[in-house]
């Protein structure tokens, strides 16, 4: 395992033709989180999973919140190109493409904040419970890259005027955007992983 700018995890393909794809995981969660799903909707892909580096009451995120909902923008912008340094880095280190991201909550706000400041750190991305990270993001660009996002109509996190206005965003700069809300809470369905394994095969 290199040793990289963030904790990670590598798992290197044994499927040819898989896109790599970057785990980045929810609030206390670690590198180890998301393995498992990765494994189950991208069977055989190169995974690359790192810990988030802000602590919240001991628990590992990507980037501070003020509260509930409420973003430090400020530090989501430079963990956002942080995070994209790291990828640039174990892209060298391991030789992989540019990765899917594969985010849940904080880990799925961090990758959208890298498609609006970074775009071209990912080839795309799988969007699990996410809302808008930035009030204002510079004008970007995301020509050729698909976006998954699912959200929960019972979510009592996120609103979905919130998780509609992130969609919105990333289809006016050009993204191939689905969107679907699902009938459950903030919590991962069954129905999750099928829709993103589906996704993913298609791409």
């Amino acid at each position: 395992m290199a040793t990289l700018s963030y904790t990670h995890r590598f798992i290197p393909a044994s499927a040819p033709g898989r896109a790599p794809l970057l785990l980045l995981h929810g609030t206390g969660g670690d590198e180890n989180d998301l393995i498992p799903l990765g494994q189950t909707v991208a069977p055989g892909a190169a995974l690359l999973s790192p810990r988030g580096k802000v602590l919240e009451n001991g628990m590992p995120r990507f980037f501070r919140r003020l509260a509930e909902g409420v973003f430090d923008e400020a530090d989501v912008k430079q963990r956002a190109h942080e995070l994209a340094d790291f990828v640039t880095e174990a892209r060298e280190a391991y030789g992989i493409e540019a990765p899917i991201a594969l985010g849940f909550s904080n880990g799925a706000n961090i990758a959208a904040a890298m498609l609006m400041l970074r775009p071209e750190a990912l080839a795309g991305a799988v969007l699990l419970r996410a809302m808008v990270p930035l009030k204002e993001a510079p004008a970007f660009d995301l020509t050729g890259k698909r976006i998954l996002i699912l959200s929960g109509s019972m979510d009592p996190i996120i609103p979905a005027e919130n998780a509609a206005r992130l969609a919105t965003s990333l289809s006016t700069s050009k993204a191939e955007v689905e969107h679907i809300s699902l009938p459950t809470g903030h919590g991962l369905s069954q129905q999750d992983v099928t829709l993103a394994a589906t996704w993913i095969a298609r791409t």
